[in-house]
């Protein structure tokens, strides 16, 4: 069997240690031991590894992980995770303790290489710095360069020139900064554990013999019927078979208004029903529904790392050597080129490899982009990676297609005008008596308009009814010819008239598709069809156009029609009756004139357009396997104005990155300039790395606790 054909078990691990970069490339390193290859996918912000591999023994890879220092442990259940060691606090508290207690004894007269204070620094080392020192061991042992090893060069340092309680202050108060970080980001990975609590547990779902038991959500199956009370969450995906209410979507939706459901309507799973009491005909498994699909997407995408991240881990890499390389030479020029003390020039050299500590610049990217995905989540938009969230904030022309985008995708009556001395009820009914007999869209907006307006007019019977291709229908009613059907029909049967010319021209103005009813040799009535634009579709193009978003149509429906819409919602650019290959090539004129171009679509139909866009948004994908797994953005309802929000979003995560690389950077370059002067001892390195990795742990997390953003606000632009 080939090596790719091999069966591909899964392993997923919690690592409570790897909340870094060095962290993972020190698994990295151990799992390029083993003796085949493994796919690994790291998510530092959960501190968690999905292991994809071919052994046939997975405990070959806790083996190899655990060698490398680290406590892996699996995850047997998705709301499992790397749960808190609370014994971890206790050892902090009385190491910290000890730590203190030997410079308290300094402060009290003793010396620090006295008995009691190296009693009291090697207790408080031994309970707050035994895993930092294990790891740092194991890496000088495997000559890799990171954050443990230059601790553990810092402390063996300090005890080597005699700085016992600086050395047990430092190890701790590192430790504590570890602590800190981690609760700083187990609040990101509480904006995606959040979806996780949205569905409940279990849910009430009918019997056999006619009642209502409760069962674990996982155990009801496709076609089983649960009730939902007034207040309560939506369990699993599935359709209204009896009740009504209004169900807040927002959770899956984004949207604010609760949306009224009854008998046949979609719901979906962590939705929250309103005041009625519905009954739910499941129609996908626990596993399997959008709320699934979603948080499996969210969680997917935060392995796809955006450019600013793969950047600053390739920074940080080179940045570690280097540190130790001045480090080493501040310790050894000085004291044999000029002749300085040695102790005091190793004491500088170890405080500028305390602040040169890169955690606070690695750690700030994953979780800004991580918070930025959730914040987007919780609006509705789901992002398929931090690579398209930073995208977006780059777009310089949206094309939108007009059907089921800027418009409702379904054709309703707009306009009945009489052309001759027949009520309106009578027009409806002989109408609909024709349309009911046809498959035609139109023929189907014209049957609905009779249902919603028929007064309890009954429909009269025709007989012989035929439909003509390309023309229309006819029938006999009451023994007398009956038609509907478009100009050309009409006019060949010579039933136009001058009203009914000046009819069709009005409207066809309009952009409307128009039919005319014809009865006994006359016509009676045009009537007019249109795609309805949708509420929403203005506003959102006027945000675009207020972020500097330039908005083109690439409709396949005729010209008039597409410049009607386009002039109506306010798009700079029309472009109708394209056909899909049309559509190609005026989205690869407008990649070349603008750079990133973004494409509106089904994500079906428009294809080839969206796969050379730069990002492809698919709407409506609630309930949508494809369009979620598909699309690089997907907005989960038909809101159009998610778009502008979206944009928003993204130019304050870049501006959210930058600020947070340029704090860690500029107060590692000041601590580093007072290390090499002298002015700055172990203390303040520990403080200031502490202080700038809470600072912007705690920015990058205003993105996912912010109200969402206007349609209409400005924010930075950047290039």
């Amino acid at each position: 069997m080939r090596e790719d054909a091999k069966p591909r078990s899964v392993l997923k691990l919690a690592i409570p240690e790897m909340d870094c970069a060095s962290e993972e490339q020190q698994v990295r390193a151990a799992l390029a031991t083993l003796p085949e290859p493994v796919d690994a996918r790291f998510d530092l912000v959960r501190r968690e590894l999905t292991v994809r591999h071919g052994l046939r023994d997975d405990n070959a890879i806790l083996r190899a992980i655990e060698a490398s220092g680290m406590r892996p442990r699996r995850i047997f259940d998705e709301r499992d995770g790397a749960a808190p060691n609370l014994w971890r606090y206790w050892l902090l508290a009385i190491g910290g303790c000890a730590a203190l207690g030997a410079e308290a004894v300094v402060w009290m007269g003793q010396p620090e290489t006295g008995p009691y204070t190296i009693a009291l620094a090697l207790l408080g080392i031994a309970l707050t710095g035994k895993e930092v020192l294990e790891k740092g061991l194991k890496a000088l042992v495997r000559l890799r360069l990171n954050i443990n090893l230059l601790m553990t060069i810092a402390v063996a340092g300090a005890v080597a020139i005699g700085k016992w309680p600086e050395a047990a202050v430092v190890i701790w108060l590192f430790a504590v900064a570890e602590l800190l970080e981690a609760l700083s980001l187990d609040r990101a990975r509480r904006a995606i554990r959040q979806l996780l609590a949205l569905a409940p547990e279990t849910a009430s779902v009918a019997t056999a013999d006619g009642t209502w038991e409760e069962r674990p959500v996982a155990a009801i199956g496709i076609g089983d019927r649960v009730r939902v009370l007034a207040g309560m969450r939506i369990p699993l995906d599935g359709r209204v078979r009896d009740g009504r209410s209004a169900v807040n979507q927002a959770p899956i939706t984004g949207e604010s208004i609760p949306v009224e459901k009854g008998s046949a309507d979609p719901v979906f799973a962590g939705s929250i029903n309103g005041q009625g009491v519905l009954e739910i005909e499941v129609t996908a498994q626990a596993d399997d529904s959008t709320l699934a699909r979603i948080i499996r997407a969210v969680e997917g995408a935060q392995g796809a790392r955006a450019p600013t991240e793969q950047f600053v881990d390739r920074f940080a890499r080179v940045y570690i050597p280097v540190i130790v390389l001045i480090a080493l030479a501040t310790a050894v020029i000085p004291p044999l080129v000029l002749s300085e003390p040695f102790v005091m020039w190793s004491y500088r050299a170890l405080v500028l490899l305390v602040i040169a500590c890169p955690c606070a610049l690695v750690v700030s990217t994953p979780v800004t982009i991580v918070s930025g995905l959730a914040a987007a989540a919780r609006r509705g938009i789901l992002v398929k990676g931090g690579a398209h969230l930073e995208a977006t904030r780059r777009l310089r022309a949206l094309a939108v297609d007009k059907t089921g985008t800027l418009t409702q995708g379904r054709p309703v009556v707009t306009d009945l005008v009489q052309v001759a001395s027949v009520a309106p009820q009578t027009a409806i009914v002989m109408a609909a008596a024709l349309s009911t007999r046809s498959d035609h869209p139109v023929s189907g907006a014209i049957a609905e308009y009779w249902s919603a307006n028929s007064d309890g007019w009954p429909m009269p019977a025709v007989d012989t009814v035929e439909a003509i291709p390309g023309r229309g229908i006819q029938a006999l009613l009451d023994g007398r010819r009956l038609m509907l059907g478009n100009h050309r029909f009409i006019e060949e049967a010579n039933a136009c008239s001058p009203a009914t010319e000046a009819a069709l021209e009005r409207l066809e103005s309009e952009g409307k598709t128009t039919v005319i009813l014809a009865h006994d040799g006359a016509a009676v009535a045009v009537i007019a069809v249109a795609d309805p634009v949708r509420e929403t579709s203005r506003e959102a193009i006027v945000s675009l156009h207020g972020l500097d978003v330039r908005t083109v149509m690439l409709s396949g429906d005729n010209p008039r029609t597409a410049s009607v819409v386009g002039a109506l919602v306010g798009i700079d650019d029309v472009r109708g009756g394209l056909l899909p290959e049309q559509k190609l090539e005026a989205m690869a004129e407008l990649v070349r004139a603008y750079g990133t171009v973004g494409m509106v679509g089904d994500g079906i139909n428009d294809a080839p357009a969206l796969a050379r866009a730069g990002i492809g948004f698919a709407m409506g994908a609630a309930g949508s396997d494809t369009a979620i797994e598909t699309a690089d953005v997907a907005l989960m309802d038909d809101d159009l104005r998610k778009i502008p929000e979206l944009i928003l979003l993204s130019r304050r995560t870049h501006a959210v990155l930058i600020q947070n690389i340029m704090i860690a950077l500029g107060i590692k370059f000041v601590f580093l300039v007072l290390a090499v002067l002298g002015k700055s001892t172990l203390w303040m390195a520990i403080f200031a790395d502490l202080g700038a990795s809470l600072i912007v742990v705690v920015n990058g997390l205003r993105l996912a606790y912010r109200a969402g953003p206007a349609a209409t606000e400005k924010a930075p632009r950047s290039d």
